[in-house]
């Protein structure tokens, strides 16, 4: 079996890995961890919300590409350190673009069996207004997919 698991370098998503490996290991499968660089959006500070362009472009900052894929390669270091410590071996991969098609299409195209996500339990409100990544992943994939917290 061949099972797929998304780092986003917190720690369900590590709690995800963890569940995978033990799993992997019992199943004889393999690991792929992916991290899907897609560089974030960052507000500089301010009491109020964003009401104009002008005030955006003062406010907003967009990360690099390079700065996105160095955070994205420390968060497959730390998977791969983790899985060494575990007794696991794992492959990984950088995937581009919004987490839940990147990860998902990878799934698919590559013949993953099996997806592994960390949820972090935000409030109910906030999953209302944003979803959660774990839950579109859920609603997205074509293989069963398994969420840890």
């Amino acid at each position: 079996m061949r099972f797929l698991v998304a780092m986003d370098g917190s720690d369900a998503a590590e709690n995800a890995l963890t569940y995978a490996a033990e799993i992997g290991t019992a199943m004889d499968g393999s690991i792929t961890v992916v991290h899907a660089v897609n560089p974030a959006v960052y507000d500089t500070g301010g009491k109020e919300p964003i009401s104009t362009l002008s005030d955006a472009n003062r406010r907003l900052i967009i990360e690099r590409i390079e700065a996105a894929e160095d955070r994205g390669q420390q968060y497959l270091s730390r998977a791969t350190q983790l899985a060494e410590e575990l007794g696991a071996s794992i492959e990984t991969e950088l995937v581009y673009g919004d987490p839940v098609e990147a990860i998902t299409d990878f799934a698919e195209t590559a013949n993953f069996d099996a997806i592994f996500v960390g949820h972090r339990g935000r409030s109910g409100r906030t999953d209302l207004m944003l979803g959660s990544v774990a839950k579109q992943i859920v609603e997205r994939a074509t293989v069963p997919v398994t969420v840890v917290r």
